[in-house]
């Protein structure tokens, strides 16, 4: 198997973000976006799906969360862009149903190429730590246009606000780790148009 990394950078006037991610990892990471709750939120997406993480990002935090988390979406897809190559041999599809406590959520991934996102979750919290919650779609909306992914997340079990955003970025992981897992049966790429 040919090696699945990535490295990103991206500079704007709001944000310096880098990214290097290992798609065949171990779930090391080293996050440091200035924002407390979204590095943890980060970091357990890394070590849920076995994915090296390497973040680091400089924002306008004096402005609000904004730009830092969507941007950070938008360079962490497109790594996972890029790391995936042509996608030849991959599941493409993945799902998970995780559970944190009184919440559960349902994840569900295709590699296809074809960027949608479908979020169905509501938060009754405005902020978690320095995060607003409203940045979770953001986040997960730029993921999934920058790396085309067609991504469903959807809280089938509200509670906690904190335990809804990290079963999100858990379930996300988990689900991706299973869409990009290789298998031997697939000879080249698993669409009957032969690309993805």
């Amino acid at each position: 198997m040919s090696d699945r990394t990535a490295k990103q950078q991206r500079t704007t006037k709001e944000t310096d973000i880098s990214v290097s991610l290992n798609l065949d990892g171990t779930g090391k990471s080293v996050i440091d976006t200035g924002i407390g709750f979204f590095n943890h939120m980060l970091e357990g997406f890394s070590r849920h799906g076995f994915f090296d993480l390497n973040l680091a990002c400089k924002g306008d935090l004096n402005v609000d969360s904004h730009h830092t988390i969507e941007d950070c979406g938008i360079v962490l897809g497109n790594a996972i862009h890029e790391a995936l190559g042509d996608k030849s041999g991959i599941k493409r599809f993945g799902s998970c149903i995780l559970p944190m406590d009184e919440t559960l959520v349902l994840c569900a991934v295709d590699l296809s190429g074809r960027p949608y996102l479908v979020f169905d979750g509501e938060f009754t919290a405005d902020r978690l730590g320095d995060m607003d919650t409203e940045m979770v779609r953001e986040f997960f909306y730029a993921v999934s246009y920058s790396a085309g992914i067609n991504l469903h997340i959807k809280i089938l079990n509200k509670g906690n606000n904190h335990h809804m955003a990290e079963a999100m970025f858990k379930a996300f992981a988990r689900a991706l780790d299973e869409a990009v897992t290789v298998d031997p049966r697939i000879q080249g790429i698993l669409s009957t148009k032969g690309s993805l």
